[in-house]
């Protein structure tokens, strides 16, 4: 299961993309809202969680975490104890974790970028400590992918689908999707 966690003023691009492409690869997902079910994005939008944060409470299904960004919701997931609870189980069960935009700065801060290959949204390098900052559209070092921003949701949602699946499916389905291979 991928469960992607939703903050008061989260980028909606950055997470409703990938939870449509990780659906469309028949991928169980559920959205976890922190402060409650009904959640606003950065631009206005309010969105229905599948879960609140305190229904969130079995961790053992979980195959990948998903942190959006946008502003304020990136400080939003910080301040969290909920999320630094499920990052630092999945640190320990080996667990993937995805952050786009400006929540790689999240993983930076907890120490977990040190010697990764690591990007982010332009203006948060200085906050990925000990990371390798590239310049790539999405990373991925070992369990750890990120990714620059809004305008790389869809290739961060199929690289999440070829990190769980397979490189074959995500391509068929950006095919799908009429995406542009480079």
């Amino acid at each position: 299961m991928v469960y992607v966690f939703l903050a008061q003023g989260f980028e909606e691009m950055e997470a409703l993309s990938p939870v449509d492409i990780l659906r469309r690869a028949e991928i169980e997902v559920a959205t976890v809202g922190i402060g409650g079910n009904l959640v606003k994005g950065s631009h206005g939008i309010p969105v229905l969680t599948d879960l609140d944060e305190n229904e969130f409470t079995d961790y053992s299904d979980i195959e990948m975490i998903i942190l959006p960004g946008g502003m304020p919701g990136t400080l939003n997931l910080d301040a969290s104890r909920k999320v630094h609870e499920v990052i630092d189980y999945c640190v320990k069960n080996g667990k993937y974790i995805a952050a786009i935009c400006a929540a790689p700065s999240i993983l930076g801060r907890k120490g977990l970028l040190n010697g990764k290959n690591a990007v982010c949204f332009e203006g948060y390098e200085s906050q990925l400590f000990g990371a390798n900052v590239l310049y790539d559209s999405v990373c991925r070092d070992g369990n750890i992918i990120t990714a620059r921003g809004a305008g790389v949701a869809v290739e961060f949602g199929l690289k999440l689908v070829e990190t769980l699946v397979s490189k074959e499916r995500s391509d068929l389905l950006g095919a799908s999707m009429l995406c542009a291979k480079k």
